[in-house]
């Protein structure tokens, strides 16, 4: 789908709805596979690939950013596994 990580997010569910329909119209026609991804499935994979473009590509305008992104997946990750330290810790028996 054309652009559609710049307006697949904008779009209202009420749209999103009339796109599926669309595409089930399509498969009942006989045009699309049952089996193909959906329009979702297809704006959450080229969102991946645009991103994956921007952090492999050196000469981007936005990779420098890129540092930002790992901070804050590694922040993300040590502070659930604070809180699962926290939360499994096991008990001591006081009887």
């Amino acid at each position: 789908m054309y652009a559609s990580p710049a307006w697949w997010e904008f779009a209202t569910a009420a749209d999103k709805q009339r796109i599926e329909a669309f595409v089930r119209r399509g498969v009942r026609l006989g045009l699309y596979l049952a089996d193909d991804p959906t329009p979702a499935e297809l704006s959450a994979d080229s969102d991946d690939n645009l991103f994956e473009c921007i952090l492999s590509n050196n000469h981007h305008v936005l990779n420098h950013l890129q540092y930002l992104t790992r901070l804050i997946t590694n922040t993300i990750f040590e502070t659930a596994v604070t809180i699962a330290h926290c939360v499994l810790k096991p008990m001591r028996k006081t009887f």
